[in-house]
C-alpha cells in the first residue's frame, strides 16, 4: 500500500513523502530515505518496495524537490531541520535513516543534532567534506523536477565546506552502515574511507557501482542495507 503525504515542518515548508506499508504487522522500525540533489523520492522506488515487505518506508522530497515546497532558500543545515521536524511528526521512538549523496549529508547532521531520532544510519557514497574547485554546472535544459535554485545555494558549500564538519561527524552515535561505490564513482574514495574513520560507530561495504549504488545494484543495495538494518 502507497500513499503520498505533505507534512508541516514549519516556516511554511511542506515536505512530501511517499509512504509505503507491508500488508502484515509491522515490527521493524521505519525507514526514512533522503534522495540526492535533483533527485525525488521516486528514485527510491525499487529500494522503498523491497523493504516495505516488512518495515514502513517513507522516501522524501528534500526541500526544493518533487512535491515538496520550493521556497527559494536552500541549505544543508534548513534541509536538516526539515527532515528533523518531519521525523518529530511521525511520532515513532526514533527511525532508521537513509541518505544519499546530499541526503547523506542532510542525513549526518539530523543524526547529529537529535540522535534521539535516529536508530540506525546509512550513508550512500558520501565521504568527510573537503574543499574542492569550485565549478557551477550548466542547467539541464527544459523543466526539472527540483528548483535549480538548489545547486546554485548548495554547491558553494560543498565545494567550500564548513570546517566544522568533523566535529559534525563524531555527534554521530548511531551505528552506521557507509556503502562506497568503489572506483567508478566520483567521490574520492580515501574521503569515504575518512568518514567511517571519522565517526564513532561505522563499517564500510564497497559496491562497485559508481555513485548511483542503490540504483545501478539494487538488489546487492538493499541486502546489504537489510542485513545491517537487520543485525
Amino acid at each position: 500500500m502507497e500513499s503520498v503525504e505533505r507534512v508541516d515542518v514549519g516556516g511554511g515548508v511542506h515536505l512530501s513523502r511517499r509512504v509505503r506499508a507491508p500488508r502484515e504487522r509491522v515490527v521493524a522500525p521505519p525507514v526514512v530515505l533522503l534522495p540526492g540533489t535533483g533527485m525525488t523520492a521516486r528514485d527510491w522506488d525499487i529500494v522503498a518496495a523491497e523493504l516495505a515487505e516488512d518495515r514502513t518506508t517513507h522516501a522524501v522530497d528534500l526541500r526544493g524537490h518533487g512535491g515538496s515546497d520550493h521556497p527559494g532558500r536552500y541549505s544543508i543545515a534548513l534541509m536538516a531541520a526539515d527532515v528533523v521536524a518531519l521525523l518529530d511528526a511521525l511520532e515513532e521512538p526514533s527511525v532508521d535513516l537513509v541518505g544519499h549523496s546530499l541526503g547523506g549529508l542532510v542525513a549526518c547532521r539530523v543524526a547529529a543534532e537529535r540522535p534521539d531520532l535516529v536508530r540506525r544510519l546509512v550513508l550512500e557514497d558520501i565521504g568527510v567534506p573537503h574543499r574542492r574547485p569550485p565549478g557551477m554546472p550548466d542547467r539541464p535544459p527544459g523543466g526539472l523536477a527540483f528548483d535549480w535554485a538548489v545547486v546554485e545555494q548548495v554547491r558553494p558549500e560543498i565545494d567550500d565546506p564548513d570546517p566544522g564538519w568533523p566535529d559534525v561527524l563524531r555527534r554521530v552515535v548511531a551505528p552506521t552502515l557507509v556503502i562506497g561505490g568503489g572506483s567508478t564513482s566520483q567521490v574520492p574514495q580515501e574521503h569515504v574511507r575518512e568518514l567511517v574513520q571519522t565517526l564513532p560507530d561505522a563499517r564500510l561495504v564497497v559496491i562497485e557501482a559508481g555513485h548511483l549504488v542503490h540504483a545501478t545494484e539494487p538488489g546487492r543495495f538493499v541486502a546489504t542495507v537489510r542485513s545491517f538494518l537487520d543485525a
